[in-house]
């Protein structure tokens, strides 16, 4: 269970952004008629209030959020939130936080690039395979896609990280997606520099040479029918070290709930996303490796 002090910490933060998001949204308004009086009703539940309990739910033991809500939150929180209200209240007042929420996830939560970083997808179940045809949330919205595992029905959620575990971008697609899509991986990358390392689903020369013209060395293992090419040994280290990506997926997975079947609105998905992404941000350790730069610019791993 997550410590209160910490519920007070990850509300501060929350507070604070949400304020400042506020006033800047307010600055970009068009002035409106001071004469004209209109009545804005604020809800009990503050934006701040419904992004700390959302990140808490993620960050604690529960499997299932309305229970987390009911039994936890109006129980045992009765202090920390005292503006309670229903649980069907809150679900409706979950679309509104979507983007000041987003925004928080993109400019306190992410990483910075170090020269390393590491990209993977991992396939986001909406339901079981035999219920695909009677599935109505995301009828219009999700697809069949083929990942390691099999076949499934979602969407495909495409993470770049760097050798400290940080999160440095995130992108969230349909399940028949390929990892190798160039306006995907363009907007997932501007940002980076150095080496990036991936597995064989990776491999495109049309997207080597995108990538490398933007400062870009993405570095993937070979195939079987490949034919094989030299590698620098930090290289071949450091793919052995995919791992930490990997390690970041499961975590997602099994402790932050990001995927479930039990979605009643895409809305409520979105959710889900973005704050198990901004709990796992505030975990305490995450999976890393200790890399030290040697002056030459090589690499040595311990």
């Amino acid at each position: 269970m997550i410590n209160k002090d910490k519920i007070t910490d990850i509300f501060c933060i929350a507070d604070d952004f949400c304020k400042l998001y506020e006033k800047e949204i307010k600055s970009h308004l068009i002035t409106q008629d001071q004469s004209v009086k209109r009545l804005v009703r604020k809800p009990r539940l503050s934006d701040s209030e419904i992004i700390t309990i959302q990140i808490c739910f993620h960050n604690g033991t529960f499997r299932n959020f309305k229970h987390y809500y009911q039994h936890y939150i109006t129980v045992h929180l009765q202090q920390e939130f005292p503006d309670q209200i229903s649980y069907n209240r809150f679900v409706e007042l979950q679309p509104r936080v979507i983007t000041p929420f987003l925004m928080f996830l993109k400019l306190l939560c992410f990483g910075k690039c170090t020269g390393i970083s590491f990209v993977d997808s991992t396939p986001i179940r909406v339901c079981n395979n035999k219920r695909i045809k009677r599935n109505k949330v995301f009828k219009d919205t999700a697809q069949v896609g083929k990942s390691t595992m099999g076949w499934f029905f979602g969407f495909k959620l495409h993470l770049i990280v760097n050798e400290k575990g940080d999160l440095l971008n995130f992108a969230l697609t349909q399940g028949n997606v390929d990892d190798r899509n160039p306006v995907i991986m363009g907007i997932m990358t501007r940002d980076l520099f150095g080496k990036l390392y991936g597995d064989k689903g990776y491999i495109s020369p049309t997207l080597f040479e995108s990538l490398f013209q933007n400062g870009i060395h993405i570095v993937t293992g070979i195939r079987n029918n490949m034919v094989n090419k030299l590698m620098s040994l930090s290289d071949k280290v450091m793919l052995r070290k995919r791992s930490v990506i990997e390690t970041i997926n499961d975590e997602l997975k099994n402790i932050c709930v990001i995927e479930h079947s039990r979605h009643r609105s895409t809305h409520n998905f979105l959710m889900n996303i973005i704050s198990a992404l901004v709990a796992y941000s505030f975990f305490p350790k995450k999976p890393s490796i200790k890399v030290d730069y040697v002056k030459t610019g090589q690499l040595s791993l311990f």
